[in-house]
């Protein structure tokens, strides 16, 4: 069983420093222990968006080995 966090739930634990950070009623101490925190949750949560992306540039390659570009494009509505 795997303990590392899903890319949701370190995102919402990111979201959640940056909150207590953001009110400025904490200690110094208190304010870099989370600042720490939230840098390495910020490092995490790039590297997993990084993987992702070269996972999708695998998954475009073309048949003949030649990759493809495509640009997301949000669904219109």
């Amino acid at each position: 069983m795997s303990t590392e966090k899903s890319f949701e739930s370190s995102l919402k634990e990111l979201e959640h420093i940056v909150e207590q950070l953001e009110a400025g009623d904490l200690p110094l101490e208190k304010s870099l222990e989370l600042f720490e925190q939230g840098v390495k949750l910020s490092r995490d949560c790039q590297k997993r968006l990084d993987e992702a992306d070269r996972r999708v540039e695998i998954l475009l390659k073309g048949s003949g080995g030649e990759y493809r570009t495509e640009p997301f494009e949000e669904p219109e509505e």
